[in-house]
């Protein structure tokens, strides 16, 4: 029997697109693609959209709703951001997109700003929506690890407060493309080399530039594996950005949203220094918030 969902689901982020047939309780059927918002024409969004999900389409028109990288500037159409103190996510702040093909009615999420500090977020909005949604009565801290990372201080169902670091950025270009890369091919990993470089970041996050290039040191004149070279390197990083967001965490319930991998590694660094952080799955997050925005929708039709 054909697919026939009450809507559609979208997290469209720079590099990847992912969409969820969505029925009255549960998910129909999923699908995901590597045409992400990076390397699409705004002209080119819809046919994107409709190469996973035509085989769910009928004759009456589908509401999706999406979130993420596809209502930036450079996006399909542009989602203005919302400001903080706010709810994560609001209904009424949907953005419409037109589009070609009568049979889907595209709705998109807008990220948040906050004027000072100077930061934005988009997509992870919604992945706080949900954490919401999946830990009612939740007050604390949501960090969300990755390539731009995000403190994100909530209370009373709102964003107060939010901070990013580029630490998931950095690890990339320095371990591809600086001159550490030469002693960090390969993917292990080596818990007390994190451990080490985490301490050391804590300790003295001022010396960070100088511990970094001790690792291409120790790699030639003292046989420092690869391995270990790649973890403490990740060790250092996010040591700086916990010594830099200690305001966030100190003292405050914490949860981890984001890839369970770099999460476990985070809530590593944190239990080092005294925090239990809760793990929620990213994409269960990113479903949860749009479902809640699905949910919103229906009210005030």
């Amino acid at each position: 029997m054909p697919i026939r969902p009450d809507w559609i689901a979208v997290d469209w982020g720079t590099s990847n697109l992912r969409v969820w047939a969505m029925g009255p309780e549960a998910i129909l059927a999923e699908a995901a693609s590597d045409e992400g918002m990076g390397g699409l024409q705004s002209s080119e969004f819809e046919a994107a959209l409709l190469r996973l999900i035509s085989p769910w389409l009928g004759d009456r028109p589908v509401p999706v709703i999406a979130c993420g990288m596809v209502g930036s500037r450079q996006g399909w159409h542009e989602a203005p951001y919302r400001t903080v103190p706010c709810a994560p996510v609001d209904a009424s702040g949907l953005v419409s997109v037109p589009t070609r093909d009568p049979r889907i009615q595209v709705r998109i999420a807008p990220g948040l700003k906050q004027i000072s500090p100077a930061d934005v977020m988009r997509g992870e909005e919604t992945q706080i929506a949900g954490a919401l949604a999946l830990t009612p009565n939740f007050d604390g801290v949501l960090c969300l690890p990755g390539t731009h990372s995000k403190w994100a201080h909530v209370s009373a169902g709102e964003v107060v407060s939010f901070q990013t670091f580029m630490t998931g950025e950095m690890f990339a270009l320095m371990s591809e493309q600086s001159v550490l890369r030469h002693g960090m091919q390969g993917g292990g990993w080596d818990d007390a080399a994190f451990d080490q470089g985490v301490a050391e970041a804590l300790s003295r996050p001022e010396r960070l530039g100088a511990k970094l290039f001790s690792l291409r040191a120790e790699g030639l004149i003292a046989e420092l594996d690869a391995t270990a070279a790649r973890s403490r390197l990740s060790g250092l990083l996010i040591g700086v950005e916990l010594a830099a967001s200690k305001p966030y965490w100190l003292g405050q319930s914490v949860a981890l949203i984001g890839a369970e991998k770099l999460s476990r590694a985070y809530a590593r660094a944190l239990a080092a220094q005294g925090v239990t952080a809760r793990i929620l799955p990213g994409s269960e997050c990113t479903l949860a918030g749009l479902a809640s925005l699905a949910r919103q929708t229906e009210k005030t039709v």
